[in-house]
């Protein structure tokens, strides 16, 4: 299986000492104006923009034997050799490991309005994630991303639902509160009666059980106590042992939305092939699981930019991703954004902090 999520920290390089030991306080603030002229137009940036907003005056000259030492640092580069300087993703990474550090803040309405999606009344754990999902994706304008696994929780309730003579909806509710639902085929001439007997069988049975431990446990119990169940309540069981069978390690779903923000920010500038492969990419069980597996073994927000990690290559986009927690502190899934290589950090990062502080309180009640 190949794995495209290395964590971006683990990534050691030799920027950090050079930015510490030789490039002073004038370089960190014109590479800071660089970044920063970069992310708001996508543009290389000279160095006439760069002295136009300097509070301290310095010349052409001495400001390009300046940016040559950052691009000797690998900080910079010049795509042509008459145009300005952009950011590295080396650059980028430091820009934004600075962000990380000095931390942000939301508006209270960005707040209240992520806040209103996720604790909205009346709606499932899925419809609220879709909600913050299209929240997220239309606050940042870029494209959105909740990545859920399908239900390796602590089982609360069983529930079987008649639909006609031959089908039945079997519910299943989670102790943090998510519902899945599945189809089974029924035993023909099957009573109502033996259907509300094999949910509380299987509710008794499981309580307590991941699906995943789930299979191997009602095989064991409907051998041990075949004689507590009615024949055709035990049919019903055997019938809806096909829910918890198969593999129950790797599966994941995915929400995408905004994907129209995405295609407008990077159409002028990247091969759009490369965005539909991307999200054909993502949609991919094994990527989806690969990104919520490096979101684990993280902590906090984390940022992949770039060639930092093969899925986003040749892209030129970059992803802000944070996990969201059950009510027992755990991490079940994880919400973010995809967006060109210069969105904008300083506002995105702290929105999606909070939104997956959200969704971890919307499970924890």
């Amino acid at each position: 299986m190949n794995d495209y999520f290395g964590h971006p920290s683990s990534k050691s390089t030799p920027i950090e000492s050079l930015i510490g030991d030789s490039i002073n306080d004038r370089a960190h603030n014109i590479f800071k104006r660089i970044v920063d002229l970069y992310l708001e137009t996508g543009s290389p940036v000279g160095s006439k923009s760069i002295a136009a907003g300097m509070e301290n005056a310095l010349s052409s000259a001495s400001i390009r034997s300046i940016m040559a030492d950052l691009e000797k640092a690998g900080l910079l580069f010049q795509p042509h050799t008459s145009s300005g300087r952009l950011p590295t993703e080396i650059g980028l990474r430091l820009f934004v490991n600075g962000l990380m550090e000095m931390g942000g803040d939301l508006p209270q309405e960005t707040r209240s309005r992520i806040d209103a999606e996720c604790m909205a009344n009346g709606i499932s754990y899925n419809d609220a994630l879709e909600q913050a999902t299209s929240a997220l994706s239309g606050l940042s304008q870029c494209a959105s991303l909740v990545i859920s696994p399908k239900m390796d929780a602590v089982i609360r309730h069983v529930e079987f639902v008649p639909l006609g003579k031959t089908k039945a909806l079997v519910v299943i509710v989670t102790g943090s509160g998510q519902v899945e639902n599945r189809i089974i085929e029924l035993p023909l001439g099957l009573p109502v009666s033996a259907l509300i007997e094999a949910g509380n069988f299987l509710s008794t049975a499981l309580a307590g059980s991941t699906l995943a431990e789930a299979g191997a446990k009602l095989k064991k119990d409907i051998d041990i106590k075949k004689a507590e169940i009615d024949a055709l309540a035990r049919k019903v069981v055997d019938t809806g042992l096909a829910i918890f069978s198969g593999d129950q390690t790797n599966p994941g779903s995915l929400i995408l939305r905004g994907h129209a923000n995405l295609l407008e920010d990077v159409s002028a500038t990247e091969d759009l092939d490369n965005i539909k492969r991307l999200f054909d990419m993502l949609e991919a069980r094994e990527n989806t699981m690969n990104v919520l597996d490096a979101v684990q073994k993280g902590s906090g927000v984390q940022i992949f930019i770039g060639a930092e990690n093969a899925l986003f290559q040749n892209t030129d986009c970059a992803m802000i991703i944070a996990p969201y927690q059950d009510s027992n502190n755990q991490i079940v899934g994880a919400v973010g954004v995809i967006g060109p290589r210069r969105m904008n950090y300083a506002r995105i990062i702290p929105m999606v902090d909070y939104t997956s502080g959200a969704i971890s309180k919307m499970l924890g009640n």
